[in-house]
């Protein structure tokens, strides 16, 4: 019995596998407690840097965007003047260039609005804002990474609602971890792996949390995080701006779906980190990618309730991973969640 019985599962798509304990969730916890995020962030704040007309670290002021708006990060992780490295003098000692661009994304000019608090046609106008990226900055780097870490837990160092978009001249880890996965799985089955995946969990529906006729989100058979879900396209798609505006529209309302489930959870806006995966791009644009399937990741870190939240230590950090409760019982409380956020609801 899954729900009783520790046991592993393998995680085709990074090649892992993790660890289900599912009965170690009902151990006493006299650990850490983590605070609630704050429910008084004021809509506009001359001294927020992401505010519209707000002076940044850098001395621009930012205009007054009413939608969507987008800015080179202050402090980019990556520079596309970046010099070569030496070379290396013993094979355990490489290193290679890393070159590329960093961009902020605001989603709304209001700083107490998160994605689920917002309509659909400014989800929408994100989803496109997200495309547009992906082009412009995958006209020539290989790697273009879209990606949102919401809350302080998860490291969001400003309440705004934003995301960043990091480019890259070459394909980071987890990209070329799913290339392979991905490429072997077309190649020894004849039918991209996520769109199998996907049509086997929208028959089994045990792990389905919501879905719509273009778009289905489930708490993958791997899941690592406790409430880790994986979105999903039911068509074969290749990268997010390869979406027609039917499924834009569809993507908009079912992420607005998920993510109101998810602060529904626990009563409080659900950290987590998120991020798009499609085929690569610049010179891949080229070649064959039709092993690729886009998809989103979201990650949150929250366990039992508001302020108890999964760590990835000791035995996770030296072994493998491991869950304390199974994709399927995850997947029934947040498919069990109304569809009407908590704040908006009659009193």
């Amino acid at each position: 019995r899954p729900a009783e019985h520790q046991h592993a599962r393998y995680n085709p798509l990074r090649d892992d596998w993790v660890l289900v304990s599912a009965h170690r969730v009902k151990r006493p916890w006299q650990g850490q407690l983590e605070k609630p995020p704050p429910e008084d962030v004021p809509r506009w704040d001359p001294n927020n840097p992401l505010c519209p007309g707000a002076t940044r670290a850098n001395g621009e002021v930012n205009p007054q965007y009413e939608g969507t708006f987008v800015f080179p990060n202050d402090f980019p992780a990556l520079q596309p003047d970046a010099p070569e490295p030496g070379d290396s003098d013993h094979p355990l000692f490489r290193a290679a260039a890393a070159r590329g661009v960093c961009k902020v994304m605001c989603f709304h000019p209001w700083s107490d609005l998160t994605l689920p608090l917002m309509s659909l046609a400014e989800i929408r106008a994100v989803i496109d804002a997200w495309a547009e990226l992906a082009v412009e900055l995958g006209a020539s780097y290989p790697w273009v990474q879209i990606f949102e870490n919401k809350g302080a837990m998860m490291g969001c160092s400003n309440p705004h609602p934003h995301c960043q978009v990091w480019a890259s001249s070459f394909l980071p880890n987890e990209a070329c971890l799913e290339d392979r996965t991905q490429r072997q799985h077309l190649s020894q089955h004849g039918v991209p792996m996520l769109l199998e995946y996907a049509e086997q969990e929208a028959h089994r529906k045990e792990r389905l949390v919501v879905e719509n006729a273009d778009w289905l989100v489930v708490v993958p058979y791997w899941a690592t995080w406790p409430y880790q879900t994986l979105l999903l396209p039911r068509r074969h798609v290749c990268r997010l701006q390869d979406l027609h505006e039917g499924e834009r529209d569809s993507l908009a309302s079912i992420m607005q779906r998920l993510l109101i489930k998810y602060d529904n959870l626990f009563e409080v806006s659900f950290p987590y980190s998120m991020g798009w995966h499609g085929a690569p791009t610049g010179p891949y644009l080229e070649e064959d990618c039709g092993h690729w399937q886009l998809h989103a990741h979201y990650y949150p870190p929250l366990l039992r309730s508001a302020t108890v939240r999964k760590f990835m230590v000791g035995y996770e950090m030296l072994a493998q991973a491991q869950r304390d409760l199974t994709p399927e019982q995850a997947a029934e409380r947040l498919r069990s969640l109304p569809e009407v956020h908590y704040k908006q609801r009659a009193k």
